[in-house]
């Protein structure tokens, strides 16, 4: 999955909770290393751990689909704790996907909100990539958006 190959996320110690099309949740134990000078989360590893889960409900249909366009919110400062960064594709078209992602700390208080928009490739993703990780809540061909 577009995960596996995520430095970035790996580096930052994001998880993957759940994927399937159009739909994607990660997870992140903050630690001292995410805080910026201030002390609380940094802007970009809120951006990161949103943008992963939207990567991966916009790609969970096989395809390669690139983001174009990003914007976030953030409604909360977060010192430390576990967040969850939950994608939902909220538009699918025949070349463009629009997906909100909401930012939660573990109580379920919104931390930040994302939107993102991408294209679509109409080339596959590398075999090894287009397997989905199912979880026992989803099905193959679902789609949470329809």
């Amino acid at each position: 999955m577009v995960a596996e190959h995520d430095r970035l996320g790996r580096l930052l110690g994001i998880e993957v909770v759940e994927v399937r099309p159009g739909y994607a949740k990660t997870k992140l134990l903050t630690k001292e290393e995410h805080l910026n000078g201030v002390g609380v989360v940094h802007g970009g590893v809120l951006t990161t751990l949103a943008d992963i889960a939207f990567a991966l409900a916009v790609n969970a249909y096989g395809e390669i689909t690139l983001a174009i366009h990003l914007d976030i919110s953030f409604l909360k400062a977060v010192r430390r704790g576990v967040l969850f960064a939950e994608a939902q594709e909220i538009s699918r078209r025949t070349r463009i996907v629009t997906c909100d992602v909401k930012i939660q700390d573990e109580s379920g208080e919104l931390v930040a909100l994302f939107h993102g928009v991408a294209y679509r490739t109409g080339h596959p993703l590398p075999q090894s990539e287009a397997r989905l990780k199912e979880t026992p809540s989803s099905s193959p061909g679902e789609n949470p958006s329809s």
